[in-house]
């Protein structure tokens, strides 16, 4: 438990309820365009991808709409989960309580987390979301660049060009998939999307889940006590 444990918009509100800081405004921003550019990019890609879903184009005004904004949604998101990226993969790093975690999936699903490790800021499977959609996305701009025929498709083969349409379909489907394992998570553990809509946490929520974070919070971190020392529930 050190300070690397903690973000510098992370902060504890202590007094009649402990109230925790999570996110800052900036950082849900950002997750939020990240968020919606993602589902409008698949939205788009998934129109262009089979004919049977083609009449998707129709909530970007059809067919050559679809085509040319698909591309420029990528670099928003590609942008955007960047920013993302820099500020939090410190605390996304691997940490030895991870393998530990991982190993009581079983434990996890049943929601017995009395019997898991402390962990930090995230978990191993919010970590494990956070390096799939880094590597994911990574890909899809890589590809997508290359077979955008506007610019860039024209300095490739034909046999490359196949090759980065298979790399960027097969990215997309893994992403989808990230994505809706991200979502269910969000909605299956209570509270969890209080911290994206208002950027805060219960001191309950923050200590049945990431009791770790909690305590490197309490010891090191920013603090607003609203209670007399010694009567505060982290006093």
């Amino acid at each position: 438990m050190t300070k690397a444990d903690i973000d510098r918009g992370d902060r504890l509100h202590v007094g009649r309820e402990v109230v925790v800081d999570r996110y800052t405004k900036w950082a849900r921003v950002n997750h939020w365009i990240t968020a919606i550019s993602l589902i409008l990019l698949a939205l788009s890609g998934l129109a262009l991808f089979h004919p049977s879903l083609y009449w998707l184009t129709a909530l970007f005004g059809g067919g050559q709409w679809t085509r040319a904004i698909h591309p420029w949604i990528g670099v928003v998101l590609f942008i955007s989960f960047a920013g993302l990226f820099i500020r939090f993969f410190r605390l996304n790093l691997p940490r030895r309580e991870d393998a530990q975690w991982a190993a009581q999936i079983g434990d996890v699903l049943k929601g017995d987390e009395d019997k898991l490790p402390e962990v930090g800021k995230y978990n191993a499977g919010q970590k494990f979301v956070f390096w799939a959609m880094s590597i994911l996305i990574t890909f899809l701009i890589v590809s997508g660049l290359a077979v955008w025929e506007r610019y860039f498709s024209q300095y490739l083969t034909v046999p490359q060009l196949r090759v980065a349409m298979l790399v960027h379909s097969m990215s997309a489907v893994a992403i989808i998939c990230v994505w809706i394992i991200h979502v269910y998570a969000a909605f299956w553990v209570e509270g969890t999307l209080r911290a994206m809509t208002r950027g805060s946490v219960s001191g309950g929520w923050a200590w049945r889940h990431h009791r770790k974070w909690l305590r490197a919070l309490a010891t090191y971190g920013k603090r607003d006590d609203k209670a007399p020392r010694g009567r505060g529930p982290l006093a």
